[in-house]
């Protein structure tokens, strides 16, 4: 895959370098640039935000300096990808929108600043997302947390895909509870389950803790799951073994 970000501040995306991404960049499983819009303005002082038309507060980032940076990405890669703009108004970014967004072979994302954008920048646009229900100063992050949850489904980023695909949130369940050596920290042991070997029990076990996760902490997410009867069943006796503690 590659990604481009069109971004006021290049350098704020180093982070992304570094660690599991930065591997996949070096093996080559991730193409990752970042321009400068900056560079491709056309006035003397190289703005590219200006008042918005009708008054109001805040500036709006200019429709040129995108649309002629967005040009080069198109003339380099041979496409403009899918492009994303990073914005409040978008549709809200979770674990189902990462795995759609990893079966594209190119992504754009256009990082903004100041109070908005000049609307004839959506005209580039093939998707709009936000993070949440709230404001940060740019789309930089909003972008690197976008870009990382993504990669982590495209072959050869993860060392084990196993483990993207365990994830919490896959299938809409919080992911189970796990535990390394020592079997006996401090008084506190592991599951006796987990070292029984019975693969059968483990798994059952596995699933029945992640429903216990997901029923206590995110509820909601079990409305969007078609239980099977096993976990029914299985969440039946979460509830009734509630009731007694």
């Amino acid at each position: 895959m590659r990604i481009d970000v069109l971004s006021l501040f290049p350098d704020m995306f180093t982070p992304l370098k570094q660690s599991i991404l930065g591997k996949a960049i070096d093996k080559g499983a991730l193409d990752f640039h970042v321009t400068d819009f900056r560079d491709y303005t056309e006035n003397k002082h190289n703005n590219v935000d200006d008042y918005p038309f009708g008054g109001g507060a805040g500036m709006l980032l200019m429709a040129q300096p995108i649309f002629d940076a967005m040009a080069a990405v198109d003339a380099q890669a041979g496409d403009k990808g899918h492009v994303v703009l990073l914005d409040p108004a978008g549709r809200k970014f979770d674990h189902h929108v990462a795995e759609e967004l990893a079966q594209k072979e190119h992504l754009t994302f256009i990082a903004g600043h100041y109070e908005g954008y000049d609307e004839r920048i959506r005209e580039l646009v093939d998707d709009e997302i936000s993070l949440g229900d709230y404001v940060l100063t740019g789309g930089e992050l909003g972008a690197m947390v976008i870009i990382d949850a993504t990669a982590r489904f495209l072959p050869d980023v993860l060392g084990n895909q196993v483990s993207a695909e365990e994830d919490s949130f896959q299938d809409n369940l919080l992911e189970f509870p796990q535990y390394t050596r020592p079997a006996d920290f401090r008084g506190r042991k592991v599951p006796e389950v987990l070292m029984s070997g019975n693969h059968a029990k483990i798994a059952e076990w596995r699933l029945k803790e992640s429903l216990r996760r997901t029923w206590l902490r995110r509820p909601d997410l079990l409305n969007q799951r078609e239980l099977s009867q096993q976990e029914r069943d299985l969440l039946d006796d979460i509830k009734h073994e509630a009731e007694f503690e």
